[in-house]
């Protein structure tokens, strides 16, 4: 569990014992129906992380929205956005292993997260990883609930594939942008889990997949 849990929990909890001391248990109830919740959404459950090392794994729980090609940074990349909604695990998880190269933070409004304008004028963090001459970036995108992003690593960290990196409070949505030689592994409407959920395979040996502008997939890698 997330120890943000506590820190939503306890006061709650505390809150319920004191208006049932005031008052009736009964009144109390409200605050302890929303601390469980809190208890609830905070959980970080552990992940069976595979172990190819040519594989890009989901860095979020959620439902992958988009898939496409997409100049970024004055670059072709593949992208695919996962959707997280209020019951989905908030914790995030490294796409690669390798170095962390940026973090970068920008404040935004908060939009709806399905909007595809969120991806540029919501508040977002930035991380690029490197890792066995690949460059992954991942984007942590706040929603229209979301209002803190948390990154718990810095430039030049060394992080594995699926390690937990940070999370992002309640409704959201991550961006992840990666070479477009990759072989994609999923499809858009798919639920993907962070850190164990294969997105893409990164080298050759791979028969990449076509993807049109509009993110229909048009092919199939031979690992799928």
């Amino acid at each position: 569990m997330v120890r943000d849990a506590y820190f939503y929990a306890l006061p709650l909890l505390a809150a319920a014992v004191l208006v049932g001391w005031l008052t009736t248990p009964l009144w109390g109830l409200p605050a302890v129906l929303l601390a469980a919740f809190f208890l609830w959404f905070f959980r970080d459950p552990e992940r069976v992380v595979p172990g190819d090392p040519h594989l890009l794994v989901s860095p979020a729980d959620g439902k992958v929205t988009n898939i496409c090609r997409t100049n970024f940074e004055g670059i072709q990349h593949l992208h695919i956005s996962i959707f997280l909604n209020v019951f989905n695990v908030h914790v995030n998880r490294s796409p690669i292993a390798g170095v962390i190269r940026r973090v970068s933070y920008h404040k935004g409004k908060f939009l709806n997260a399905m909007n595809p304008a969120s991806a540029d004028e919501n508040e977002q963090n930035l991380v690029t990883v490197e890792g066995d001459g690949q460059i992954v970036i991942f984007k942590q995108i706040a929603g229209l609930l979301a209002r803190r992003i948390v990154f718990d690593k810095r430039v030049g960290d060394r992080v594995e594939r699926g390690e937990r990196v940070g999370l992002i409070k309640f409704g959201s949505r991550v961006d992840v942008f990666f070479p477009t030689s990759a072989g994609i592994q999923v499809k858009i409407g798919d639920h993907v889990k962070g850190g164990s959920s294969v997105l893409a395979y990164l080298t050759a040996r791979t028969q990449p997949v076509q993807v049109g502008a509009e993110g229909v997939r048009q092919g199939a890698s031979e690992w799928r």
